[in-house]
């Protein structure tokens, strides 16, 4: 007696390579979506820090962090006093990325929030992984300076994020400024090892950024 050999037939494997393919568009385009809505976080971040402090400015005629006498003018604020004698010259004065408590760019996020213009804890502190600090949508840092942390930036202050991914850089870079790297108000560099102590700007990467690679992102005002 014959017997018939079993297996697929080239109808059920052509109907098994179409759900393949659609289990993993679908994936891609998950990806995408969820790429896409970090880019979108990640841009608003910098907006929204803007507005708070142009709106802190206008009700208390200075600036955040830089305020003299915050802690009279500010229930539960604190007063900067580093950089000595510099309070009140319209300027964030300290590296963006501080771990001193007493700097005007740590206490910028102790005075918005107690203005209500910020949400977050306002015990004040930058000792790194604190609380306090303020986070982007991956956990990274985010800072606000007049030093600019990235040489050839122009402008009053300059606002950084940490550990951001180089597809997501590349999309804030297209959504706020001209999508290179290295040119415009908005500029990619690699991340430091450590605070930038020193406040020397750095140079801003020249190549394309590596999509899987985490790198800081500033943008000028």
């Amino acid at each position: 007696m014959k017997h018939q050999q079993s297996g697929f037939t080239l109808v059920e494997i052509a109907i098994v390579l179409v759900i393949i393919g659609l289990l993993l568009g679908g994936v891609l385009k998950g990806q995408e979506l969820i790429n896409s809505a970090k880019a979108k976080s990640y841009a608003q971040d910098f907006r929204t820090i803007q507005a708070a402090l142009y709106g802190f400015q206008d009700r208390y005629k200075g600036i955040p962090g830089d305020l003299a006498g915050a802690a009279g003018k500010i229930n539960n604020a604190t007063t900067a006093t580093t950089p000595a004698n510099l309070q009140g010259n319209g300027k964030i004065d300290g590296v963006w990325d501080s771990i001193t408590s007493t700097d005007e760019s740590c206490l910028v996020w102790q005075h918005l929030r107690l203005a209500g213009f910020l949400a977050g804890n306002t015990t004040n502190n930058c000792t790194t992984g604190d609380p306090y600090l303020q986070t982007n949508a991956d956990g990274g840092r985010i800072g606000i300076s007049s030093n600019m942390h990235i040489t050839g930036m122009t402008g009053s202050y300059n606002i950084c994020s940490d550990g951001v991914l180089g597809k997501i850089a590349k999309q804030l870079d297209t959504q706020l400024d001209d999508g290179v790297s290295n040119t415009g108000s908005f500029r990619i560099i690699a991340r430091a090892a450590a605070p930038a102590a020193s406040g020397a700007a750095v140079a801003p990467s020249t190549t394309q950024p590596d999509d899987a690679t985490s790198y800081t992102v500033c943008l000028a005002f």
